[in-house]
């Protein structure tokens, strides 16, 4: 977006005796220049137009927040400190040995252990779907949570 000291055309006001003319004279993409006579109240409204886009870019200035503030700085004010690329990698690391554990599980536990961790079912709502208590699908999980804790601790 064009800002208002960019624009691409001007205003001009000729007083002759007869009486006074309005331009607005701006370049094509020609780049050949044109003057273009137009009413009063075009003159007037395009005048209007300027003053508004002015007064906006200055509230507008007047409001940004200019900072000479570190990325140090800024990192210290975040309320999530940005994690280190090696922490990133150790994660990623973490996550892909999770997955597989997880698709190494038997079928019916890896199914309760992904409606439980990834889609936040209840032990309750996941027992109706199998047709059994909660209780049974929270042993399942459990038994499955602490095989992947298993193998992630060796």
């Amino acid at each position: 977006m064009a800002a208002f000291r960019d624009k691409v055309y001007s205003l001009r006001e000729e007083i002759l005796e007869s009486g006074t003319k309005y331009f607005i004279s701006f370049t094509d993409g020609q780049g050949k220049l044109h003057d273009l006579e137009v009413s009063e109240d075009l003159f007037i409204e395009f005048r209007q137009m300027e003053r508004k886009n002015r007064n906006l870019e200055q509230s507008n200035e007047r409001h940004r927040e200019y900072s000479e503030i570190g990325d140090e700085a800024l990192n210290r004010r975040a309320r999530a400190i940005p994690k280190s690329v090696e922490e990133i990698i150790e994660l990623k690391e973490r996550m892909e040995i999770v997955r597989r554990e997880v698709s190494a599980l038997p079928e019916k536990q890896r199914r309760r252990f992904i409606l439980y961790y990834e889609y936040g079912m209840t032990y309750a709502k996941i027992g109706e779907l199998e047709g059994c208590t909660g209780s049974s699908i929270k042993c399942s999980i459990d038994a499955a949570r602490r095989e992947i804790i298993e193998k992630l601790n060796k």
